[in-house]
């Protein structure tokens, strides 16, 4: 599935004008778990989506509705670049595009542009309680321990699973 599948669907870098949209698109999705964004913790690098991803060499991207409404999210951040490492952030989907292809697309352009920037393995952190995304992550290849580490910096304590993928660097 690639976003050429959703011809009234516009993706582009997001910038810092972005943010406010972006936030509520995130918000909604952590209302669903009776949570909230938290600018102020875990959620600070929505502050300056420039500078905390382009900045850093990673990508944000935004996808946009026929109205301009933001629907969709997605980032790739460097942990690692001497070991070829990096992470996902922010896969985030308006409810009614869930399930419709487009989390796919923007998994798979996160894993073509790990793999065109050079990196060789990507680790992320996805809170236990979306169970939908994490048979999501396992269809495409995630591998999981079921570690988890407990985080407090949301409105309420939460936990994360820890998952990874290694895919081979592309070839120079």
């Amino acid at each position: 599935m690639l976003f050429s599948d959703f011809p009234d669907l516009t993706v582009n870098s997001a910038t810092n004008a972005d943010q406010q949209s972006i936030v509520q698109l995130i918000d909604t999705c952590y209302q669903e778990y009776g949570d909230r964004v938290v600018l102020d913790g875990d959620d600070s690098d929505l502050l300056n989506i420039e500078s905390n991803y382009r900045d850093r060499d990673g990508e944000f991207i935004a996808v946009t509705d026929s109205t301009g409404s933001i629907i969709g999210t997605h980032a790739v951040v460097p942990l690692d670049k001497a070991r070829g490492l990096c992470t996902f952030r922010r896969l985030y989907l308006e409810k009614s595009y869930r399930g419709s292809g487009l989390g796919q697309a923007l998994m798979l352009w996160a894993i073509q542009w790990a793999r065109n920037t050079g990196y060789s393995r990507v680790e992320f952190w996805s809170d236990t309680r979306f169970t939908r995304a994490h048979q999501f992550f396992r269809k495409l290849g995630f591998e999981t321990s079921l570690e988890t580490r407990d985080m407090d910096d949301g409105i309420q304590p939460y936990s994360e699973y820890f998952f990874w993928l290694d895919f081979p660097p592309k070839a120079l």
